[in-house]
């Protein structure tokens, strides 16, 4: 049986803490996977409804029961009560309260704000702030002290909004019994603040995240940070499913306190508990509202978010944009790993168009130390593998968002036993993004997603810096030994790429097809040599090369040669360039026919792609002088020698033809 919601707020009313947390405890337990899908079970309802009419054979359904008739307004009620009591419990968490009551209500509202249909309580100005403060945001105006509008929104208990009570039978207060209960909130939360504006019931936890802890302080500490969590969680979802808390966001100042709370917790000893979720925040907050992003972002964001990926992955510096890597180091734990990816996150939302930019010199230093960091977290092991991929691709994804011209240091690092080199340069991060990219190709779904950026990162990376084309025209495109496949069968990176080339999505083929292309120095026969003419056609009339000839304005790429083997050697003359690979010989059609039956043949075939033609199930293309195709536009489609064949055939059966 479920928990008596009215009950709970009679109870909060009456202000029985004990009964109250052992209330909300069942109800947090028996709704703790709960996210109040309403949509879903009013279908479930309405099919119930059906099958229960199409077992009684009744034209008219009649319910059983008074219980059954009006379920909508029955659905509504429950929807009216969860309103209500995230109402009760907001003014509730505003009074003097036991850590562990305020604990569970806290958890409570964390439930109920997953509901985008309960969210009135939540999204008023005194609320946000309230469940702010609680989460330790401090710098921030005080509930109450500039503003009553949560006294003036509703009534703590529903009933000004002109519900009435559904299954106690409770009724509305009288004018005098609210007047006496709305100076009592208003003492009650007088008292529960000192001076400074900082709630008193949170005094001891603060004092203890400075050290000044005892015995019965541990107690309230843990409690503290427990609660501290629960509201920011609340907060989270608030912010996340309300738009209009998206827009108070800004003018309550959510930002600056939030930044405010990190900057305290880098410089305090203690270990950054709870921090996850403030950076889950600021992450919502800078996704969801542009104006936030560029405040951030002037607020010198970029430091202060790379300070707190130092600390997160304990980062030791060897020099200016060298940090030490140490392979024996233990993995990263998870809570780290977590952070450190919700840092990215907020990094790319707020730097993601600087790569258009031309940075001023303390704009690159900055861009240069971050980048620095990153090439230490493409290389770092975490306790999850599943958290390895996923921070690298955050770290992808930022790496894309910054000026190129920065990027130098990642690989302006000393050669170390077992490194990775090209041409005496570390390439153990290109290394890294090489093998991070291949485990994306393994991926079935979603691969625009997953692998557009590390595609456009390496192809901007290779026409930048000449080690990495040629360090990864070696693990790419290795000299050709296997002559009889085709390049798109196999499993090599080469292979996974050219199969792309032909996929179904424009973005992605290009982007793989751009890589393999600048990889092979922009050489368009070296590009059909390694994927076949028939995967490179779409890239070469894109660009206008299908003649052959290369680009007026070719970029400089180095001299390297591109040896052939042995076994290529033997094999080129009988390579199919279409297919890329040696082709078994094939019977000639033509065999055995006379020089009129070929001609009569070909002018068949003719008079049939004229028809389909002008039917417009194919288009006939012809090459410009620039090597881009361009329609025949009608002339040269063989009407003359149509009009030789059906003079001296008849009519031809275009659809035997075709069979």
């Amino acid at each position: 049986m479920g928990v008596d919601l009215e009950r709970i707020i009679q109870y909060i009313k009456q202000g029985d803490q004990k009964s109250v947390q052992t209330q909300l405890d069942r109800y947090n337990t028996e709704n703790s996977q709960c996210f109040f899908f309403n949509v879903e079970a009013r279908e479930k309802r309405k099919q119930r409804e059906l099958e229960e009419f199409r077992r009684n054979k009744v034209r008219e359904y009649i319910p059983d029961s008074d219980s059954d008739l009006g379920s909508d307004d029955d659905e509504d009620s429950d929807l009216v009560l969860r309103r209500r009591l995230a109402s009760a419990l907001m003014w509730f968490i505003r009074t003097q309260l036991q850590p562990g009551v305020l604990r569970v209500c806290l958890r409570t509202l964390r439930i109920l704000s997953r509901d985008r249909l309960a969210l009135a309580p939540f999204i008023t100005d005194s609320a946000i702030l309230t469940l702010a403060r609680l989460g330790g945001i401090s710098t921030m105006p005080i509930p109450g002290h500039e503003e009553e509008d949560w006294m003036e929104e509703k009534d703590p208990w529903g009933f000004a909004c002109g519900s009435t009570s559904s299954q106690s039978g409770s009724k509305a207060f009288s004018t005098d019994t609210h007047n006496q209960m709305r100076e009592v909130i208003i003492e009650t939360r007088r008292r529960s603040y000192r001076d400074d504006g900082i709630y008193s019931s949170l005094v001891r936890g603060k004092r203890d995240a400075r050290g000044e802890r005892d015995e019965e302080g541990d107690e309230w500490y843990d409690d503290g940070e427990v609660w501290r969590k629960e509201a920011m969680k609340a907060l989270c979802n608030v912010i996340y499913n309300s738009q209009r808390a998206q827009e108070r966001a800004g003018p309550l100042k959510l930002l600056p306190g939030l930044c405010d709370k990190l900057k305290a917790s880098i410089r305090s000893a203690a270990p950054p508990s709870g921090q996850f979720y403030d950076l889950r925040l600021l992450f919502l907050l800078t996704a969801l509202r542009l104006e936030l992003r560029k405040e951030l972002q002037q607020a010198r964001g970029v430091s202060l978010l790379t300070v707190l990926l130092e600390q997160c992955l304990e980062v030791q510096w060897a020099e200016d944009y060298e940090v030490v890597s140490d392979p024996s180091a233990p993995p990263i734990i998870r809570d780290a790993s977590q952070r450190a990816i919700e840092i990215l996150k907020i990094l790319f939302n707020i730097t993601y168009s600087t790569h258009r930019q031309e940075p001023d010199e303390e704009d690159a230093a900055l861009y240069r130390h971050l980048a620095a960091v990153l090439r230490h977290c493409l290389l770092l092991s975490c306790e999850d593998e599943d958290l390895v991929e996923e921070l690298q691709g955050h770290t992808v994804n930022l790496l894309s968002a910054l000026p190129l011209q920065c990027l130098d240091v990642l690989l302006s690092v000393r050669l170390f036993n077992g490194s990775k080199e090209s041409g005496g340069v570390n390439m153990d991060c290109v290394h890294s993004l090489l093998m991070f990219m291949d485990k994306r190709l393994n991926r079935g779904q979603k691969l625009k997603e997953k692998l557009t950026p590390v595609l456009n990162f390496l192809t901007e990376s290779c026409r930048a810096h000449r080690e990495t084309r040629r360090y990864l025209k070696q693990q790419i495109l290795p000299p050709l030994r296997e002559v009889e496949l085709r390049p798109e069968q196999g499993d090599t990176i080469r292979n996974k790429l050219v199969r792309l080339m032909t996929h179904v999505d424009t973005d992605l083929k290009h982007c793989a097809a751009e890589l393999l292309f600048v990889l092979c120095k922009e050489n368009v026969g070296r590009f059909v040599k390694y994927t076949g003419y028939g995967n490179a056609a779409g890239l070469l009339a894109a660009r206008g090369l299908l003649s052959g000839r290369g680009p007026s304005s070719k970029p400089q790429y180095s001299s390297d040669s591109d040896s052939d083997t042995e076994e290529y050697r033997q094999a080129r003359d009988k390579i199919n360039l279409v297919t890329g690979r040696v082709e078994e010989q094939q019977p000639d059609p033509m065999e055995g026919m006379t020089e009129e039956e070929k001609e009569r043949e070909a002018m068949r075939l003719m008079s049939l792609f004229s028809r389909l033609s002008r039917d417009k199930i194919i288009q006939p293309m012809g090459m410009l002088s620039n090597g881009r195709l361009a329609p025949l536009c009608g002339h040269q489609r063989f009407s003359c020698m149509e009009e030789e064949e059906e003079e001296e055939e008849g009519e031809v059966d275009f659809e035997d033809e075709l069979d």
